[in-house]
C-alpha cells in the first residue's frame, strides 16, 4: 500500500478538477426546426435498468431551453480526435451561431428522438426526459437512454477528461481486474 503523501488546502471551487464525473460529451438537440449542440463535462450513470442518466444543464446554456422543451437529446461521446471542436463548441452560443455549420460537425439522424446525432463521435445515446423534479432547483436532468449507437472498435476508444485550466487528459492506459471481480458484478 502506498504511503500517504502530505496535503496542503486546495480551493473548493476547483475540486472539478478531481471530480470530473466522466468523459466529456458533446449533447445535441432540437426544437422548433432547430438543432443545437453543447459541450458538457456534468453527468453521471444513475441506473444500469432502466438506462438512467443524470445531466446538470446551466439555466444560461442555450440548449436549456431547447432540452426542457424538448424533453430529449442525444449524448455522443466524442474522441481525443475532436478535442478542438470539443472546444470551439463549449466557447460558443448556439443563440448566436449555427454550430455543425462553424465548426464542420456532420450530423445523423436519429433513430427514436429529434436531435441529431454527431457523426465523428464514437457513441451516441439517445436519450428521453424521465424525471425533471430536479430541473427548476439544481438544472439537474434525469434521462433514460431509448437508443444506444456505439462503433465497435476501438473498444476502449481514448475519451476527452476535463481537468479544469484549459486542459484536458485523454483516457489510456487500461488496468483489468476482472479475475478479482464477482461474477455477478460484471455487466
Amino acid at each position: 500500500m502506498p504511503s500517504p503523501r502530505q496535503k496542503q488546502d486546495f480551493p473548493v471551487q476547483n475540486v472539478r478538477r478531481y471530480l470530473e464525473p466522466g468523459p466529456i460529451v458533446l449533447v445535441s438537440s432540437h426544437w422548433q426546426g432547430r438543432s443545437n449542440v453543447m459541450t458538457l463535462g456534468w453527468h453521471t450513470v444513475l441506473e444500469f435498468s432502466p438506462s438512467l442518466v443524470g445531466l446538470m444543464i446551466s439555466r444560461g446554456n442555450h440548449s436549456f431551453e431547447m432540452i426542457r422543451r424538448s424533453r430529449e437529446c442525444v449524448i455522443n461521446v466524442p474522441t481525443e480526435a475532436l478535442v478542438d471542436s470539443v472546444v470551439r463548441v463549449g466557447n460558443s452560443s448556439g443563440a448566436q451561431v449555427d454550430k455543425f455549420a462553424a465548426y464542420g460537425l456532420a450530423t445523423a439522424q436519429a433513430s427514436i428522438v429529434r436531435a441529431p446525432l454527431v457523426a465523428a463521435c464514437h457513441a451516441h445515446f439517445e436519450c428521453r426526459l424521465r424525471d425533471d423534479a430536479l430541473v427548476e432547483r439544481y438544472n439537474f436532468f434525469i434521462f433514460e437512454v431509448v437508443k444506444a449507437h456505439v462503433a465497435p472498435s476501438p473498444r476502449r476508444p481514448r475519451t476527452l477528461h476535463y481537468t479544469g485550466d484549459g486542459a484536458f487528459m485523454v483516457a489510456g492506459k487500461v488496468i483489468s481486474r476482472r479475475a478479482m471481480f464477482r461474477p455477478d458484478m460484471l455487466p
